[in-house]
């Protein structure tokens, strides 16, 4: 199950977010999406767990808590083409 993280302290490290979520069960990737030009954290990113079961886990106790006093949010991620912009042109 694929997982959006956002309002991640911008120092976190894919490691230490892997380890928290290692907590809940089997995380297979991470990532920390970067501003291309200055390779700073953007902020959020994607952590893939194993099963959908540890991925609804760790939504349950992880979103909300506070992160270097960053409150996290933690939810199923929308692959893109399922994604609906509420501000592109319908002409």
């Amino acid at each position: 199950m694929n997982i959006y993280v956002s309002n991640l302290p911008y120092s976190i490290l894919e490691e230490e977010l892997e380890a928290i979520f290692s907590e809940l069960g089997v995380v297979t990737s991470t990532k920390i999406i970067t501003d291309r030009e200055t390779g700073r954290s953007r902020g959020f990113g994607f952590v893939e767990m194993e099963t959908e079961e540890d991925g609804l886990a760790a939504i349950e106790e992880l979103n909300g808590i506070e992160l270097s006093s960053r409150e996290i949010q933690v939810k199923k991620a929308i692959p893109r083409e399922n994604r609906s912009y509420s501000n592109s042109n319908a002409y």
